[in-house]
């Protein structure tokens, strides 16, 4: 029996993910640790976007959320939720500037999804994905950044944890293969 190779990343994914926050509490001075671990959330059922106030899920492209050491922001418990990497990136750049301490960021992985490009009024746009299983670690995953293919807010990042397949959709459809270090430098 074959398995699907985007599901073999899913579940890859899920094992890394819960490897690495059982090894969180073991990291530091041998004390236990009193920060509650950051794991991605759903982001369907109404939730909206703390950038613009879109319904996440009704709109097209990545989605993503950020961790703060001081929780979420006031308007939503739990994590910063976002319909589009773009306004992700800028609320960071602005937290980060500030001084914010960031504990975790998740970004929809396009390598782990089936995704869809769907064409309206000759723009292409890529599908989003909401479920908690489709987030991972934004810091560990490339960008496709100058693409022709947009999201929610126009122009976006789209985030693949393979970078070959990023490679292949900047090919395909545009744009420039980049780290997650290097985004605040290109909105």
């Amino acid at each position: 029996m074959s398995c699907p190779r985007r599901r073999v990343l899913v579940g890859a994914g899920t094992i890394a993910t819960a490897a690495a926050v059982g090894l969180a509490g073991c990291l530091g001075d041998g004390e236990a640790t009193t920060e509650e671990s950051a794991e991605p959330i759903a982001l369907d059922g109404g939730a909206t976007c703390d950038a613009c106030g879109m319904v996440i899920e009704e709109h097209y492209g990545p989605a993503g959320q950020l961790f703060y050491a001081d929780g979420g922001p006031e308007s939503s418990d739990g994590p910063a939720r976002f319909d589009s990497l773009t306004e992700l990136v800028t609320v960071y750049e602005e937290r980060r500037t500030r001084g914010d301490e960031l504990r975790a960021a998740f970004a929809t992985d396009y390598s782990s999804v089936d995704y869809r490009l769907e064409e309206r009024e000759g723009v292409q746009y890529i599908s989003t994905h909401v479920a908690a299983d489709t987030f991972v670690d934004a810091t560990e995953l490339v960008y496709v950044v100058d693409s022709r293919v947009k999201g929610a807010m126009g122009e976006e990042f789209v985030p693949f944890s393979d970078r070959e397949e990023a490679s292949a959709f900047a090919d395909e459809h545009g744009g420039e293969v980049s780290a997650w270090e290097e985004l605040g430098a290109i909105e």
